[in-house]
C-alpha cells in the first residue's frame, strides 16, 4: 500500500509545481502501474480528486477567489449530464466495450488535456491581443450566448469527467477563459477548481454506487498526495515552470497514445 502513497506523492509534487497532472496523471498511473480496471482508476480517481480540490476550494473561497454565479452555470450543466452518465453505466453494465469505451474517452481527454496545457501560452497571447486579458475575448455580439454555452461546456465536462476522470481541471479552465476573459486569472483558477468539487464528487459516488471504487487504496493515495501538493507548491516557485510543464505534457501525450493504440487493438481484435 505504500506504493500508492509513494503515487501519491508523485503526483501531488507534479500538481503543487505544474498545476498538470490530478487525473491525466493519477489515472493512467493506476490502470499502467497497478494494474487498475479502467472503471476502478477512474472512480477511485474522481473521488481522490474531490478531496484534493476541495482543499483549495476551501482556500480560494476565503480569498474570494470563486466567481459563484459561474460556478452554478456550469455546475447546472455538467451535475445532470455526470447523473445521467452514472444511470446509463448503471444500464449498461461494466461490460468489457464500456471498459473500452471508458480508456479511449480517458486517451482522448489526456491528448486535449497535454495539448491545451502546451498551447496554454498561445491562448492567454491570443486573448491578450488587445493589450490586456480584460480587453479581450467574446465579440460583443456573442456577450448574450455566454452563459447558455457554459452550460452546454458544462454539460460536455460532465460526460467527460464522468467517464474518464479528466477534464475539469484544464479543459474547465480554457473554457473559462474564453468565455470569461474579464475574469482575473486567479478568479479563474478558483472558480475551475470551485466546480471540480461537485463534479467530482457527484461523479465519484456514482461509481462508487457502481463498486468501481477502492476506498482503501484512495486513502493511501490521499496519505501520499496532500503532502506532495504543500512541496510541491513551495518548489513551484523555485523550479522551472516553463520547462517541467512541456515535460509533463509531453509524457501525458506519449502515455495516452500508446493506451489508446492498445485500446484499438483491443477492439479491432474483439470485432
Amino acid at each position: 500500500m505504500l506504493a500508492f502513497s509513494a503515487a501519491g506523492l508523485f503526483v501531488g509534487l507534479a500538481v503543487g509545481v505544474t498545476g498538470v497532472g490530478g487525473g491525466s496523471l493519477m489515472t493512467p498511473l493506476l490502470i499502467l502501474l497497478f494494474g487498475f480496471s479502467p472503471s476502478a482508476a477512474v472512480g477511485t480517481d474522481l473521488l481522490y480528486a474531490a478531496g484534493t480540490k476541495g482543499f483549495g476550494t476551501w482556500l480560494h473561497g476565503r480569498q474570494q477567489t470563486v466567481d459563484w454565479r459561474v460556478v452554478g452555470l456550469m455546475a447546472s450543466g455538467s451535475l445532470p449530464a455526470a447523473v445521467v452518465t452514472i444511470l446509463w453505466l448503471h444500464l449498461v453494465g461494466l461490460e468489457p466495450w464500456v471498459e473500452e469505451l471508458m480508456t479511449v474517452t480517458l486517451c482522448l481527454a489526456i491528448i486535449t488535456t497535454a495539448v491545451l496545457t502546451l498551447l496554454r501560452r498561445h491562448i492567454l497571447r491570443y486573448l491578450t491581443r488587445d493589450g490586456t486579458l480584460e480587453e479581450s475575448g467574446l465579440p460583443a455580439s456573442m456577450h448574450r450566448w455566454r452563459e447558455p454555452v457554459t452550460v452546454v461546456g458544462g454539460v460536455v465536462l460532465g460526460a467527460l469527467v464522468t467517464l474518464s476522470s479528466v477534464g475539469a481541471g484544464v479543459l474547465g479552465t480554457t473554457l473559462l477563459l474564453l468565455l470569461y476573459p474579464r475574469l482575473a486569472a486567479i478568479r479563474v483558477v478558483g472558480t475551475d477548481i470551485a466546480h471540480a468539487v461537485p463534479l467530482t464528487l457527484v461523479a465519484g459516488l456514482g461509481h462508487l454506487s457502481l463498486g468501481t471504487t477502492d476506498l482503501a487504496v484512495l486513502a493511501f493515495l490521499m496519505l501520499g498526495s496532500l503532502p506532495g501538493i504543500y512541496l510541491g507548491t513551495r518548489l513551484g516557485s523555485r523550479l522551472p515552470d516553463g520547462l517541467l510543464r512541456p515535460i509533463i505534457s509531453v509524457l501525458l501525450l506519449v502515455v495516452a497514445v500508446s493506451m489508446l493504440f492498445d485500446s484499438v487493438r483491443t477492439l479491432t481484435a474483439a470485432g
